[in-house]
């Protein structure tokens, strides 16, 4: 899965660019709307600090859970997106931050920085997005008690 065989270079570096923009075009406005799932493989695993999980239909519910939570808990949320590279043949990696201002009357602020990377089929689809986290989970909770703590 980690060469580009079934495809010439040129139809390769053609899919990998598209996914590139795909991803620069979906994830800082993953918390707003729906990202476009034809770059992935129908069996794609995602792993971040918390989740665990194979097959596009759970990987829609995760991007679903994001915005529902995003507007439910936060008066504010973003993802911003600093970069998103090929680092390898197979391989893509997007640098970014997620920022927001929790719902609660002290206006609790979240702030972390993270990394995905993406690896791709011979066929330039993605079958395996791995989230990193600057700090555990726990740490970004105990942002949200912390009253008027700053980014």
């Amino acid at each position: 899965m980690t060469t580009s065989g079934d495809l010439n270079p040129n139809k390769y570096q053609w899919h990998l660019a598209r996914v590139i923009n795909t991803l620069q075009q979906d994830l800082p406005t993953l918390f707003e709307k729906d990202i476009s799932y034809e770059i992935y493989t129908s069996d794609i695993y995602f792993q971040d600090p918390v989740n665990r999980f194979k097959g596009k239909f759970n990987y829609r519910i995760i991007f679903w859970t994001l915005r529902f939570h995003a507007r439910l808990f936060f008066t504010e949320i973003y993802f911003d997106l600093h970069d998103v590279q090929q680092t390898e043949q197979d391989t893509i990696k997007a640098d970014w931050t997620v920022r927001g201002i929790l719902r609660v009357p002290w206006k609790a602020h979240i702030f972390f920085n993270g990394d995905s990377t993406y690896k791709l089929t011979k066929d330039g689809l993605i079958y395996n997005h791995l989230d990193t986290w600057d700090r555990q989970p726990s740490e970004i909770l105990k942002q949200f008690w912390v009253k008027g703590n700053e980014d």
